[in-house]
């Protein structure tokens, strides 16, 4: 193996390139350069890692897992596969690779991250999967060259495998300094000692081979780098350690459920096994605006065990590669907003709440020196004794708008999940529903089969058994049942589960529920008789039991899962008077629930929700309006698919009247200064939500997928938002505003939402925004270079 070769160049070729002329930040505690879009960020890691390569042919190198690597392995395997291509030469040299030969990649030592622990290497959830699928065999490195963690292989006592030694896989790390109580805990404890041993080895066969020469990671919700969560110490080593709720909570999704995640440990190498060799090329790779706090934290605070990615500033060729998403709240590329374009009401709105928060102020304690003072603030025209009150004004516009009484208007909500129409707008959609000549349709374009764990599955089909041996659900004795009368009465499922909501009767709403699975049984796999449906739920059972956490199901389990999202989307919508007929269920086909999922096409994707806005008409459309990266990736294929159908419509129709409603939930929310509407939202009002989503959305209620903001369900992320919301303002208006106002209305707020109107032109000029920030993969039939 050959040493790493170390250059004196600040910035590589590549980076010259990606930089446009521009230096390398040095006001930092990281040099960080920022790029385009998602994409494009692939594509500039992609190319780096190679040129590195080309220098470093028998390097040592350290690759993510997760999503956050999809276009860098995408990109990778198609300059390797298309090297020899005219495209290709042009797409390298036009970015600074400009090699004499292919990068060979077989000569490479890969170094496995992280893994969870205990976990089945054969396991497509694990890491171990991961790597091996996609970079030995898609990128053709040597297997025999590489170091892995293999849950599987690692020693343990008396020779057992982890199934044995740790069957329900709990690891009490307090058995390296307590006494073991019985025998299975010293079993334990004597394998905990040999993980910890064998985690010793394997920092060392890094360290042998003269550390890690490429690094490129992720950053997690608390700043992780590998697993190295929040308060890690910067000389750590690998090892086998516990997380904390944010890294659960991410993880989750890959492991079935918080309830698998919470217990599960991790094996991660440590940030001193990343910062070992000084001339490491360490890059931290981050997309979307929730990411912006992390990426602020790790390069504009001080150096601190807090911010565990603030460690690579010990390493000369240590970088960031962002998005602009991802580098919003970085003071350089604040200053860049402030400066770009004309001055508006905007950036003076967002200037002076912006400093009320910094300073802790109300609005009307603002003094001329604190606007001199602040470097935002000072750059607004014509600064003077009307500053504050012109955002006071602008503000209190917004409050009005947002209790502005609407009739005869034809809604169309749509929501990327079930749940993020009613964590989005549900108070707002309650007070116009009250209206009886507003009509609303609702649709959820996704099956959302993955928010449904297998053990709430398996509870379920064991309340249908008990239900059919007590032969209670009667229906299924009906003559034309199983042809076609499981279709009919489907609203007497909805009204005999919130009837006993009401009287508080649980094993009636649970036979209501049933009722509805058997019908859906039923439907999907075209059951014939009593025999066959009691057969079905034992083979659906018998899958779920033998199948691992976070496992992809067969189709027709995913299909079940997602009808149960779907009866309780009509469930919740049911509960404030709206018919199961306005409740539409689209199952775009795009969600798969695979990790890299596909793109909307026309025809499969936009062609339903052109049909439903001809049929419909709707005046006002709601729809989730996330930033780039920011929500979960199916809200931004949601949003172009809806953006084509309303394009397409266009074409058919005028849409001059049409208003469209961009709302946020608890994946990201709107800056005050962006909202075009502030809705009051009382006590009441946040009751009767959380209290809906409580008796609606059973499959939720546990947090099995939470954010990592709150451990708890949406509901009750939602109101804590909304409660910040109305801290933000009033800082700015003052209590007083609130609990004097002369309306009732504004005197119960205690919690505010945002939202953002546009017409129609405005939106789809904001979508293909968007989604000029996505484009620039290997599939878009187009190179990117740097200029695009």
């Amino acid at each position: 193996m050959k040493s790493v070769v170390m250059t004196t160049r600040k910035k590589s070729l590549v980076e010259e390139a990606f930089l446009l002329g521009q230096p390398l930040p040095e006001v930092v505690n990281i040099p960080y350069i920022v790029v385009d879009n998602f994409p494009k960020l692939g594509l500039f890691t992609a190319l780096r890692f190679l040129e590195w390569v080309s220098e470093n042919p028998e390097g040592v190198i350290s690759l993510p897992t997760g999503k956050t690597p999809e276009y860098f392995i995408s990109w990778t395997k198609h300059i390797l596969h298309r090297w020899n291509s005219a495209d290709t030469d042009r797409l390298c040299r036009s970015n600074g690779l400009i090699l004499r030969k292919k990068p060979e990649l077989n000569g490479l030592h890969f170094v496995q991250i992280d893994e969870f622990y205990p976990i089945s290497s054969i396991q497509q959830n694990s890491f171990y999967y991961y790597v091996n699928k996609y970079y030995v065999e898609g990128f053709g490195l040597d297997r025999q060259k590489g170091l892995f963690i293999n849950s599987d292989t690692i020693p343990l006592a008396m020779g057992k495998t982890f199934r044995d030694v740790f069957p329900d896989n709990v690891i009490d790390l307090e058995l390296r300094y307590r006494e073991p109580r019985n025998r299975t805990e010293i079993m334990q404890q004597q394998s905990i000692f040999l993980i910890d041993d064998w985690c010793t080895a394997y920092e060392s066969e890094i360290r042998n081979k003269g550390g890690i020469g490429f690094f490129l990671g992720g950053l997690g919700p608390d700043g992780h780098i590998a697993f190295n969560t929040r308060g890690s110490d910067h000389h750590s080593t690998t090892r086998l350690t516990a997380t904390n709720f944010e890294t659960q909570a991410v993880a989750a999704g890959d492991l079935g459920g918080m309830e698998v995640s919470r217990k599960r440990l991790v094996i991660t190498i440590g940030l001193e096994t990343i910062t070992h060799n000084p001339g490491c090329a360490a890059i931290i790779f981050a997309a979307g605006e929730a990411k912006a706090p992390m990426v602020k934290d790790a390069l504009e605070k001080p150096v601190s065990n807090l911010y565990p990615a603030s460690v690579l500033s010990k390493l000369p060729m240590a970088r960031f590669y962002l998005t602009q998403g991802a580098a919003s709240m970085l003071e350089k590329v604040q200053e860049a907003y402030y400066e770009a374009g004309e001055w508006n009401q905007e950036k003076t709105d967002r200037a002076v709440i912006d400093l009320c928060l910094r300073l802790n102020k109300f609005g009307d304690r603002l003094l001329p020196e604190d606007l001199e003072a602040d470097k935002y603030c000072k750059k607004i025209p014509d600064l003077g004794p009307n500053t504050v009150s012109s955002v006071m004004a602008s503000v209190k516009s917004k409050i009005i708008k947002g209790t502005e009484p609407l009739g005869f208007q034809q809604f169309y909500h749509t929501g990327p999940h079930h749940d993020d129409i009613m964590l989005g707008l549900l108070p707002h959609i309650h007070r116009l529903s009250r209206n009886e000549t507003n009509r609303s349709q609702f649709a959820v374009l996704t099956s959302g089969f993955t928010a449904v764990t297998n053990a709430f599955l398996v509870n379920a089909l064991q309340d249908v058994q008990y239900f059919l041996e007590k032969e209670v659900i009667q229906m299924i004795h009906y003559p034309d049942f199983f042809d076609q009368g499981y279709q009919r009465k489907r609203d007497k499922d909805i009204y005999h589960y919130l009837i006993n909501v009401a009287s508080g009767q649980d094993e009636e709403r649970r036979r209501a529920f049933s009722h509805r699975i058997v019908r859906n049984l039923v439907e999907i796999w075209s059951l014939r008789g009593i025999g066959q449906l009691s057969q079905q739920i034992s083979e659906v059972l018998l899958a779920l039991n033998e199948s691992y956490d976070g496992e992809k199901l067969p189709t027709g389990i995913q299909t079940l899962k997602g009808m149960i999202r779907e009866f309780e989307e009509e469930i919740v919508w049911a509960y404030f008077g709206f018919k199961s007929e306005q409740v539409h269920h689209l199952r775009l086909g795009f969600y798969t629930g695979d990790l890299f999922t596909e793109k909307p096409g026309r025809e499969r994707d936009v062609e339903p929700i052109l049909q439903q806005l001809r049929a419909i008409n709707p005046t006002i459309i709601s729809l989730a309006l996330d930033p780039e990266g920011s929500g979960p990736d199916t809200h931004y294929k949601v949003l172009q698919a809806i953006a084509e159908a309303i394009r397409e419509w266009s074409k058919e129709t005028s849409l001059d009247g049409l208003r469209i409603w961009g709302y946020r939930n608890v994946w990201y929310q709107f800056h005050p200064a962006e909202a075009t509407h502030i809705v009051p939202v009382s006590l009441n009002a946040m009751g009767v939500m959380d209290a809906a989503f409580t008796n609606s959305y059973l499959s939720q209620v546990n947090a099995s997928f939470p954010s990592y903001r709150h451990d708890g369900k949406f509901s009750e992320l939602s109101k804590k938002i909304w409660v910040e919301q109305l801290r933000q303002i009033q800082l700015l208006l003052g209590k007083p505003y609130f609990y004097q106002h002369e309306s009732p209305r504004l005197r119960t707020t205690h919690g505010l939402l945002y939202f953002k109107e546009m017409n129609a032109e405005t939106f789809l000029r904001s979508a293909r925004e968007l989604e000029k920030s996505m484009q620039g993969s290997p599939d878009d039939g187009h190179f990117e270079t740097p200029s695009q």
